[in-house]
This record gives C-alpha cells, structure tokens and sequence, in this order.
C-alpha cells in the first residue's frame, strides 16, 4: 500500500497517465472514493495517456451508460460506472468478466464487483476535493511488480537531469523491453527500461534458449555496444545515464524517421539504403575487439555466432511454424533431417574476418538521421543482441527485410553495391553462398518466431509477412549449394503451406 499527495486536478490526471504506461489487456483499476475526489478525471488521465501526444478528446463519465468503450486506444479500455447499480448480480450482467480479456478495465464505484474479480488488480482510493487530495495504492497480481518498478524509475530519473520531465508510452518491439520518450520542453530522449532477464525452461543440454542463442540477458551489452559504436563514429543512440544494476538507462532519442516508416510513407529511399549498405561494409573492413569495456570498470563479451545459436534459432521453425502450417507436431525423422542438414550448411557461416553482427540491422532498427554526415547518418538501435559473425548476415537482413517489401530489383541493385565497394581481396562467390545461407536461416527462424507471437502471445498481425519471408527463404534456398536444404523444404513445407499459414 501507498498513498500519494496530489495537489491539483492536473496531478490526479498525471497519475492516471503514469499508470497507462505499464498497461495491458486483463488489468484491473478500481477507483473508490466520494463523488467530487477525482475517480473520473484520474479515468481521463489514463485514457489519454494510452492515445498518445496530442489525444485530447472528451472523456463523458460513464455514469448513465454504465461502460464505455476505448477500442482505438494503445490498449483498448473499458471505461465503467457502477455508481446506479445495487447487487453484484446487475454488475455480472454487465459481462466484464469477457472484456476482462481483451481490455484494461478502469471501473468506478466498484464495491459491488464480484470477488475477488481480478488476480491483476489496482486499487486506488480518492480522498479529499481540489488540491488536498491523496491517493492510496493497493495492488495485487502483476500491478505489484509494476508499481515496485515505476517508483525504481522514478528515483532513477530524480537522480539524471530528467526529473521532472513528462513520460510519454514509446512504441518498441516484440520483446520485453519497455521504452518511454521523456520530454522537458522542446528537449527529448528515451527511456530504456530493461531488467535482468531471468532464465527460461532448459530447452538443450541444461540451458535455455535464451543462453544457447546468445541473447542478451540485461541493459550492460546495448550500453557496452553503444559506446563502442559511437567512439567509431557510428549512428547508435549514445547513452546518457545508466544505472547497469537496475537494468535502466537514458538514451539519445534519434527522432522518427524510421526507415520501415519511410518506405510505407513512399519516401524515397535510395540513399538511406545505399547508406546502409555502406556501413555494411565499412563494418565489415574493420577488426572487431571480442570484448569492449563497460561503465563503472569491467568488461562485455561478445559471443560467437556459432553452430549451437545458428541450429537453436533453426528450430523456431520446427517447434513453433511446422505445427502452426501443418496442424501437427514435427516427427522425430523430419526433425532428424532437418538438423542433420542444416549442421552440414553451417559451415558455410566460416569466416577469417568476423565482425560485429547487428543481428536485427533491418527497417525497423534503422533511423535516417538527414542532419548528419557521412556514415553516421544512419541511426542504430536495437543492439543488444550484437554477437561476432559473418557480414553477410546483417545485410540479409537489410536487404530481406521481414516487414517491408524489398524489389527484387532494388535487392540485386544493391547487393552489387556492396560487393563493389567491399573492395580488393573479396571473395564474392564466397560470400554469395554464405548470405544465401545465413539468409535462409534467418527466414526459417523469423518463420517460427512470428507463429509463436501468434500462438504464445496473441499477437496475430505477424502472420501477414509469412509469404513474404517465405520467398525470401525460396530465393535464398535456389542457391545451387543448398540443393539439400531445399529438396527438405519443399518436400515438407511447399509454399501453399506457407500462405495457409498466413
């Protein structure tokens, strides 16, 4: 339990938007309190947190209606007032335990809600008018853990030049990482919240995927990497203020000009692609340390792209967009077969020269940074996961973009433009069987990433790029050296089953 002071009217809205960054279908906020303490506009606070700078719209108090419906917002909300209603049997009526499902619930006058109705709940009780008012606190389920987390940012940030600043919800990815935009007056940056990551269920031999693929497991590689990449002259958002130990960190907001945003607005895209490219192989041209330093002493290492990682990723496809595309579990024989093949195509990721590979070095990663110059032109986020690899890998995924829709034309286009400027001692047969390689394998896990999105996290709108990732694993797998690769594919997972699948 916790109360707090608030002093205005804006306060109590200020909560309400606070709370609306941490929101998320099936949570529960019950707002008790006298008529006149603020229930409503601590509601309006939270509505209009969830649409974002610049979603000022009426908020009525559902008082006559009873429940009103935010389907358009971040996170839909179901807005309630059970102020006129007298036995729980009249709120059971109301169906709230359905919407509970695909709704945050923001419920006033909640006294006659069954209980308990929510394991996720967040009581607040209003207390006194205008500005004497206090607010207490009560949480359970995963709002404890929420609010133990925004108080840790909330010192974190008393401690940085950001205290005080207005915290507003930043679009991320697909994992767990939470960002916000803090803004104080016409200044920006970004707040990266990443806690330790804990470890998953043993998959292989004792260990979790997690470890076997080399992810990151806290906040120390992106700011290890980051540095790194910024004292080369790189365009990676450089950190402001971290606390390693929390798994926080400031960071330089480097704008919206995301390249997967540009290319859907019909921008042309010509030069921050050749751009791209060319940091590519710049990248590739250096000699690239195994371990950088990190802040406040010690070091970061980087693993190896090696066999294990390569194959755990591989099976992404088996476990999760086999049985998503066949409606069954692989067997034991196709399984066999599959890993017994792709082992033999992993040599072809041998390498004399590693680099830093990027891993995610594709739209939605990529900022055009028109201000600046040279190389550094292009902003790089998402580093995390930075492992040491074959350069071919982080221009397939440039180049096969999962999200967007890469020419054929533009592809070849600039392929021949790396190659180019790759320079003398380049081996491009060489290196045309390894990005056909590391490409399939890059296509085969998005495969099964986007069916567990689906499946796991009911989050269905991955499905739509299956076909797309699908002919890009098709173009890679015509490669005369994948010949087994794509007698496997096609006799086991054909191209129909992929648009069935989307």
């Amino acid at each position: 339990m916790r109360t707090l002071e608030l002093h205005s009217e804006q306060a109590t809205a200020a909560l309400g938007a606070e709370l609306s960054l941490f929101a998320r279908p099936g949570q529960v906020i019950a707002l008790k309190g006298p008529l006149g303490s603020g229930k409503s506009v601590l509601a309006r606070g939270f509505i209009h947190g969830l649409a974002g700078i610049g979603g000022d719209f009426d908020v009525p108090s559902p008082t006559f209606t009873l429940i009103q419906a935010y389907d358009s917002l971040r996170v839909p909300v179901v807005h309630a007032d059970l102020y006129r209603l007298r036995s729980e049997s009249e709120v059971i009526e109301l169906g709230l335990n359905d919407l509970a499902r695909s709704y945050v619930l923001l419920i006033e006058w909640p006294e006659y809600l069954p209980s308990p109705f929510s394991p996720d709940c967040l009581t607040i009780e209003l207390a006194g008018t205008g500005n004497a008012r206090t607010a207490t606190l009560t949480s359970s389920g995963t709002w404890k853990n929420i609010l133990a987390r925004n108080e840790s940012i909330a010192a974190f940030l008393r401690g940085s030049n950001w205290a005080g600043a207005q915290r507003h919800f930043f679009e991320g990815d697909a994992s767990s990482r939470r960002y916000e935009r803090l803004q104080r007056d016409s200044t920006q940056s970004i707040l990266m919240d990443m806690p330790a990551r804990p470890d998953g269920p043993p998959v292989k031999d004792g260990k979790p995927y997690s470890r076997i693929a080399h992810l990151a497991e806290d906040i120390r590689s992106v700011v290890a990497v980051n540095d790194y990449l910024v004292s080369l002259g790189y365009g990676a958002p450089r950190v402001e203020h971290a606390d390693l130990t929390t798994g926080l960190a400031i960071i330089e907001d480097l704008g919206d000009a995301v390249y997967g945003r540009m290319r859907s607005a019909g921008l042309d895209m010509r030069t921050p692609m050749t751009i791209a490219v060319e940091v590519l192989a710049d990248m590739a041209k250096r000699t690239w340390p195994p371990n950088v330093p990190l802040r406040g002493g010690g070091t970061h290492a980087l693993h190896r792209y090696d066999e294990d990682a390569l194959a755990i990723e591989t099976e992404l496809l088996t476990e999760w967009f086999w049985p998503h595309a066949i409606g069954k579990p692989i067997d034991a024989a196709h399984l066999g077969e599959f890993r017994a093949i792709w082992k033999k195509a992993f040599a072809m990721a041998a390498t004399d020269h590693p680099v830093w590979v990027l891993r995610d070095f594709h739209s939605p990663n990529l900022l055009w940074l028109e201000d600046r110059t040279g190389l550094a032109r292009v902003g790089l986020i998402d580093t995390q996961d930075c492992l040491i690899g074959h350069p071919a890998y982080d221009l397939a995924s440039l180049l096969q973009d999962a999200r967007i829709d890469i020419p054929v034309d533009e592809h070849d286009r600039l392929f021949a433009y790396y190659c180019k400027i790759r320079g003398a001692g380049f081996d491009e047969n060489a290196f045309r069987r390894a990005y056909a390689m590391l490409g399939a394998q890059r296509a085969t896990k998005i495969l099964g990433i986007f069916a567990r999105l689906s499946k796991r996290d009911g989050k269905h709108g991955y499905l739509k790029h299956i076909p797309r990732v699908f002919g890009y694993l098709q173009r890679n797998l015509a490669h005369p050296d994948l010949g087994a690769l794509k007698r496997w594919y096609d006799a086991n997972l054909p191209a129909n089953a992929a648009q069935r699948a989307a």
